[in-house]
């Protein structure tokens, strides 16, 4: 199933400063290499995501044992934003802002994530001549994931952000057989 990632507007904002400050220090893709990481233990663990967002955990203790955890294991650019996100109340956002964080960041290098749904598995030529046309047309780096639909029956449906593009046979069908009915007399 295509991704749909809406992100708060709450996580922009902390991944656009989390961002600039990375880039501060020219480590923004470091940053994101690390946000992505913990994302992945936050979302492979639900007892963590429970205990980030426990409201009966005090900002100390919950400190603590992030300072234990990730101290020793991440830059201290992000050591210092789990720091702040837990003293605003926020570590239960990790996730969402590593998502939100991953896409300002591809955007700031000119990538752009593309779902592409197709009938049939593309080759790897055929997946590269779609990611070719749709980075021309985007004037961006696409990066593609392909997804198979048979009830397509053929054509292609792309997803870009919250942009769908449905030239799908079935799509096409429906369209006609719409326009066929409109146009019956009565």
């Amino acid at each position: 199933m295509p991704r749909i990632q809406h992100n708060s507007a709450a996580a922009i904002s902390w991944a656009r400063s989390l961002l600039d400050l990375a880039n501060d220090h020219k480590q923004a893709e470091q940053i994101g290499n690390e946000l992505s990481a913990l994302a992945d233990i936050v979302r492979s663990n639900p007892t963590f995501a429970l205990y980030l967002a426990d409201p009966g955990i005090g900002i100390h203790e919950r400190g603590a044992v992030l300072q234990r955890i990730f101290g020793p294991n991440v830059s201290p650019l992000t050591y210092n934003f789990l720091g702040v996100l837990n003293q605003h109340k926020a570590a239960a956002m990790l996730a969402e802002i590593a998502d939100a964080y991953d896409q300002l960041l591809d955007e700031q290098i000119g990538k752009i994530e593309v779902d592409v749904t197709v009938a049939q598995k593309l080759t790897p030529d055929q997946l590269e001549q779609v990611r070719q046309k749709v980075s021309t047309a985007l004037k961006k780096d696409a990066v593609v994931h392909q997804y198979v639909d048979e009830s397509i029956l053929g054509g292609v449906v792309l997803r870009v952000r919250d942009q769908l593009i449905d030239a799908s046979v079935k799509y096409q069908l429906e369209s006609m057989k719409e326009k066929l009915l409109a146009a019956k007399p009565s």
